[in-house]
């Protein structure tokens, strides 16, 4: 049986709160943990619904696995993709690896910071933004390279970063203006 798929948070959080969000846990994750292998994808599903793993998840999820805090914890803290703190509706991450530091990543994250006032780890007040760095996207080529969710911008340039934060808060308020039933 595959575990139930939540809402997309952007859609049930507006309405529903984290504390609510967290008392469904038990009935969406309830399937994995009797599963081999059910903690990553209970952890998986607990971030996509809530957008990160706050404690009180953890708590919750420790208990439905009968695991210590600390052993869920661990493996939270051991793969990047799993965040403690609160991400943006859009992850910029700007790749640092050799042929995009060289060709002006550095350049391009740090005018990111400015025009987001925020730095490497952060979410923006709005939690519209977050910003990481990696190490390669595969886009060598085409450096300096950055991603904005899973889409990937290539040959980017300090001075267009924030046309490009323009462009990505734009269609994120008409993707939610289009989702407003009239």
């Amino acid at each position: 049986m595959t575990p139930k798929t939540p809402p997309s948070p952007c859609a049930e959080c507006a309405a529903t709160s984290e504390a609510d969000l967290i008392l469904r846990l038990d009935d969406l994750l309830k399937d994995l943990a009797t599963k081999p292998g059910g903690l990553i994808p209970a952890l998986q599903t607990t971030q996509r619904l809530l957008g990160y793993l706050p404690e009180a998840a953890l708590l919750k999820i420790a208990k439905l696995f009968n695991k210590p805090l600390s052993e869920v914890t661990g493996v939270v803290t051991f793969y990047s993709f799993f965040s403690l703190v609160p991400r943006g509706k859009h992850v910029i991450r700007v790749c640092l690896g050799t042929a995009c530091y060289v060709r002006g990543g550095k350049d391009v994250l740090e005018a990111l910071k400015k025009k987001l006032g925020i730095d490497v780890g952060q979410t923006t007040a709005d939690r519209l933004f977050s910003l990481d760095v990696g190490r390669c996207f595969g886009a060598c080529g085409m450096a300096p390279v950055l991603m904005v969710n899973e889409a990937v911008h290539q040959r980017v340039k300090p001075a267009r970063v924030q046309e490009l934060l323009n462009q990505v808060a734009a269609s994120a308020e008409a993707a939610a203006t289009a989702e407003v039933p009239s």
